[in-house]
């Protein structure tokens, strides 16, 4: 007697059974943006040019050798590149479910700063901790953390902030407290960074522009306030003005940075010639350095940076609007949100470079040496590469269940705790892609649509895979 022999199930094997193409929608891999990570390559390679230009003379004064702030530079990309590596990685599911405690953790670096041993005052300021072999500023790795917890939030009371006052106004109070903790060490800079950030996120989620009105009224004139509470505050604020009043003093900065721009003309000076990184214009190396480029390269030089940072801000925003179609509002706030940090940050770089905004001491992301900041702001390229992926795998795995007629749902990347909103699953037919509405946060499987009358099957009909999204890469 003949004994039937076994097969093992399609999903064992993941092969159809007419030519063995794989059919597991879970077994489905994304691809990472090759735009944004060659545009970031692009700022970071640049960065580590013109620090190794901008820095030679100041080493050298030291008597630290011609490339101490090169080598140092280069070792902090790389340690932002393992990071990013970590962080590509890395589900966004795992990340929104310790958002909160990022939201601790971010009050708690701020605090760390004031304790014996730990944290280090420099130039008057308590804003670094200090980690044996290097200092790092807090602040830098505030940043990322608090953009995860608002990306997390905004996604869980997403309508609730676009109709109600109190979902709206919880985010504006963390800022709020940490811009307090911020101007106590000071750090005007990225006190005002912070804030607008959140704003900026605020307003992408939905909230209502007359509901974050009230706030923008009654902070302003508290920023100034704060702003005019200190001298050295004070004459930043005039000096910019007319730094050619005094410029030997209060204007000294910027009117050495205004020289090195009037020096570079159209095509500049030439890489390495700069004159004014000679011990003329302080922080050459940091908070100036766009002034070495200016001189060095010229307009089209300065022209190349802010087109660089302009197509890494539309790929962000390109990026964020895939994820929000796809129902991902977690990726989606995450990538709107350091989008908004790198281009509104290298904003105010510009401005204070070119004598149209105060002094702020803050670098130009992934080009200004500095160890924290750029460490953090490279690290952070993982996450929207991350975003990038899953946001891919998605889609095509959205496609290939609509091929194959099978029912998929969109899912939001993480099971974080129920949102009030509603969102959107895509159930495929034979007719297309209809849409339903869910409001359950658990998934749900969506029934097939029936086969119109006159139906018949395939000889050989092919097992139904159901998808699940979400699969770790």
């Amino acid at each position: 007697m003949n004994m039937p022999q076994r097969h093992p199930p399609i999903e064992a094997t993941g092969q159809s059974l007419a030519g063995g193409q794989a059919l597991r929608v879970e077994a489905i891999r994304g691809r990472y943006d090759p735009v944004l990570a060659v545009v970031a390559i692009l700022i970071a390679g640049f960065g580590i040019v013109m620090v190794g230009s901008s820095s030679i003379a100041i080493s050298e004064g030291l008597k630290l050798g011609p490339f101490y702030y090169l080598i140092r530079h280069v070792v902090f990309v790389l340690a932002g590149v393992v990071g990013a590596l970590v962080l590509m990685r890395t589900e966004l599911r795992w990340l929104e479910q310790r958002s909160r405690f990022l939201l601790i953790l971010c009050f708690l670096l701020l605090a760390a700063v004031y304790l014996p041993g730990v944290g280090r005052t420099i130039n008057g300021a308590k804003r670094w901790l200090n980690l044996g072999v290097s200092n790092f500023q807090a602040v830098e790795a505030v940043k990322p953390m608090l953009i995860i917890w608002l990306a997390s939030y905004l996604a869980r009371y997403r309508e609730d902030i676009a109709q109600r006052w109190w979902p709206m106004l919880k985010p504006v109070g963390i800022a709020v407290a940490l811009v307090a903790m911020l101007l106590a060490q000071p750090d005007f800079g990225s006190a005002s960074l912070i804030l607008a950030v959140t704003g900026g996120m605020l307003m992408l989620a939905g909230a209502s522009l007359w509901r974050l009105f009230g706030p923008v009224v009654i902070g302003l004139p508290v920023l100034g306030v704060v702003a005019m509470s200190e001298a050295y505050r004070v004459r930043r604020l005039t000096s910019f003005l007319n730094p050619w009043l005094d410029p030997f003093k209060d204007g000294f900065q910027l009117s050495q940075a205004l020289i090195a721009i009037g020096r570079g003309e159209w095509f500049g000076v030439g890489l390495g010639a700069s004159v004014q990184k000679l011990f003329y214009l302080p922080e050459a190396n940091t908070d100036f350095i766009l002034a070495v480029i200016a001189e060095e390269l010229g307009f089209f030089g300065v022209l190349a940076v802010i087109l660089l940072y302009a197509a890494f801000f539309a790929r962000c925003m390109q990026l964020g609007l895939r994820a929000a179609r796809l129902g991902r509002q977690f990726a989606a706030n995450c990538a709107f949100g350091i989008g908004l940090w790198f281009c509104l940050q290298a904003l105010v770089s510009v401005g204070v470079n070119l004598g149209v905004l105060p002094t702020k001491g803050l670098t130009l992301p992934m080009i200004s040496y500095g160890g924290s900041s750029v460490l953090a702001s490279v690290a952070v390229i993982g996450l929207l590469l991350r975003v990038s992926y899953e946001v891919d795998r998605a889609q095509r795995q959205m496609a290939r269940a609509r091929a194959g007629n099978e029912p998929v749902e969109l899912e939001e990347a993480a099971a974080a705790p129920a949102t009030t909103g509603k969102r959107e699953r895509i159930a495929p037919s034979l007719g297309g892609a209809t849409p339903v509405i869910a409001d359950a946060v658990a998934p749900r499987r969506v029934p097939a649509a029936q086969p119109p009358s006159g139906y018949a099957p395939a000889r050989t009909p092919r097992q139904r895979i159901e998808p699940r999204i979400g699969e770790k890469a």
